[in-house]
């Protein structure tokens, strides 16, 4: 059969079809993106305590209190321990380096936490590892149901054992606990650094580690002093609990003393506290005392008088007023921090 002759009106509207279908390519291609936005990022949280507070709700206020603002966590405990409720920021004085500061904002709220269980995984720890487990999921039981955490197992290494940066979900959190390989030496003090830094991803304004070691660090590159540093300065509370056996008691007393001054030295100058129970078996209990203490605080802050940003350390105090204090009452908060650097050009 002879081919029909295509004529030049066919070639026009030929072409004509082709110029259509490509005008409708080049304009479905962005309307089909815009269908998915990318999200804008979250506005950075207030300041805690900030709710009810003098403070400002207008966005440069808002910067400038992210940036200034000093923020305590303060537990108070009678003279058996416990911890006692119903104080006001009346009640409270502050001092930066001897000097008194002015409360701006306070609040007492079981607000919930970004916070990282860093568990030892040496190889000394694989009798111990069952029950420590178990404590650390008694630990997140008896915690704000919205807390955020991670888990961090190490030995001469450390590994964040979660498919993502943060759960509330009990399950992940046994399974990621549950990735036991005992072995190997123990680098506590990169694990922690590296914890600290993990910590900076999470969404809350209280940040937290609990620390649960055998053993006296001998696999770290960096040293106690530098550790003791990247904690101060990354504001969290840190818990520690040193789990000693009969025999590391009496075979290894060196390694446990210094152990046990090291823990006790970063915990405190964090705010937090550092335990030692005598048996395995009462590392459960204590766990459920640390997440009580986490979740009876008080929190306060403060803008303050010495406004250099010079990056040095400032000590801080924190104490009752009188007529508070005859009543025998104990503070305990972080013992400083470090004032920021001026970026240069300011």
């Amino acid at each position: 059969m002879p081919r029909p002759d295509i004529t030049r009106r066919d070639i026009r509207r030929f072409l004509s079809n082709i110029l259509l279908i490509l005008s409708l390519a080049i304009f479905a291609g962005p309307c089909a993106r815009a269908q998915n936005p990318i999200p804008n990022p979250p506005s950075p949280p207030p300041p805690p305590g900030a709710a009810g507070s003098n403070a400002q709700t207008d966005q440069s206020h808002h910067l400038k209190s992210v940036v200034d603002l000093v923020v305590l966590h303060a537990t108070v405990v009678d003279d058996k321990g416990q911890f006692v409720p119903g104080l006001t920021g009346n009640d409270f004085r502050v001092f930066e380096d001897k000097v008194e500061q002015k409360i701006s904002v306070f609040s007492k709220e079981d607000i919930p936490v970004t916070m990282g269980l860093v568990i030892d995984n040496s190889g000394s720890m694989k009798e111990k590892r069952p029950q420590v487990n178990a404590a650390a999921l008694s630990f997140v039981r008896t915690s704000n149901p919205a807390d955020e955490v991670f888990v961090v197992n190490f030995n001469d290494e450390y590994y964040l054992d979660l498919d993502e940066d943060f759960t509330s979900n009990p399950q992940e959190l046994h399974e990621a606990l549950e990735r036991i390989d005992t072995r190997g030496s123990t680098a506590l003090y990169d694990a922690i650094i590296g914890s600290l830094d993990h910590l900076k991803k999470g969404h809350k304004d209280k940040r937290v580690l609990l620390v649960i070691t055998d053993g006296d660090d001998d696999a770290s590159r960096k040293d106690f002093s530098y550790t003791v540093k990247a904690a101060v300065e990354s504001n969290a509370v840190i818990y520690a609990i040193g789990v000693f056996s009969d025999e590391d008691r009496k075979s290894q007393k060196k390694m446990v003393r210094k152990s046990k001054k090291e823990l006790a030295t970063l915990a405190e100058s964090t705010g937090g506290l550092a335990f030692f129970p005598d048996r395995l078996e009462d590392v459960d209990p204590v766990c459920i005392q640390v997440a009580r203490d986490i979740r009876n605080q008080y929190t306060m802050g403060y803008y303050p008088t010495n406004a250099a940003k010079d990056g040095t350390f400032r000590s801080v105090k924190v104490d009752l007023n009188p007529q508070k204090a005859h009543e025998k009452l104990a503070v305990r908060t972080r013992t400083g921090y470090y004032a920021q650097k001026a970026a240069q050009g300011d």
